[in-house]
């Protein structure tokens, strides 16, 4: 199945987060926190302005971004867990 979102929405798969810490401590599962750091999946056509006309996003699939913490809304898809969000939620690609 492949799923192709709406309007300014993106699909983001979270990056997992480190298990250790940079002194070698090794963090459980349960204490760590949810990555704000992801790929982009898929992109939806964009928003659309006051004339009707799509204003392309500046985001396209394979992008790794930054987001917030609490942004978007958690989804299963495939199995595969992704999150649903605006672009406006992403705050910043990270380039190499």
């Amino acid at each position: 199945m492949s799923f192709r979102p709406l309007h300014d929405r993106v699909v983001v798969r979270r990056l997992d987060s480190e298990e250790k810490t940079k002194g070698g401590i090794i963090i459980p599962d349960t204490a760590k926190e949810k990555p704000s750091e992801g790929v982009i999946v898929a992109v939806g056509p964009g928003a659309r302005d006051e004339d009707g006309k799509y204003i392309a996003p500046d985001v396209k699939a394979g992008d790794r971004v930054l987001f917030g913490k609490w942004s978007g809304t958690e989804v299963k898809v495939d199995g595969e867990d992704l999150l649903i969000m605006k672009e406006s939620d992403i705050m910043g690609i990270i380039e190499a």
